[in-house]
């Protein structure tokens, strides 16, 4: 199976449970761990900036990572997941949770 196709039944079966799971529009967080750089930290954030995220980092304990916690209103589940696949398309060795 190609990775393309198993990225898209991934993003499928998410959008499912997101609808199963919350009533739209709500918060959601979001959370990524990239290798410990300004930044890629300042891009992501930079990515949620006019959203109203309220964001949190963290240093992993040898500092070789960061994780990047965002709590945002979103106002579905495809708007979660186009925000997901932006991060990752824009951000190289980015992680999400």
């Amino acid at each position: 199976m190609s990775s393309d196709k198993k990225t898209e039944e991934f993003y499928n079966k998410l959008r499912s449970q997101l609808f199963e799971t919350a009533s739209w529009p709500t918060e959601y967080l979001y959370k990524f761990i990239v290798p410990t750089d300004e930044h890629k930290i300042n891009q992501i954030e930079g990515l949620f900036n006019n959203l109203g995220a309220v964001i949190t980092t963290k240093e992993s304990g040898k500092g070789t990572y960061t994780s990047v916690s965002i709590n945002v209103d979103m106002k579905d589940p495809d708007a979660v997941i186009a925000k997901y696949k932006e991060v990752a398309e824009k951000i190289e060795g980015v992680i999400s949770l």
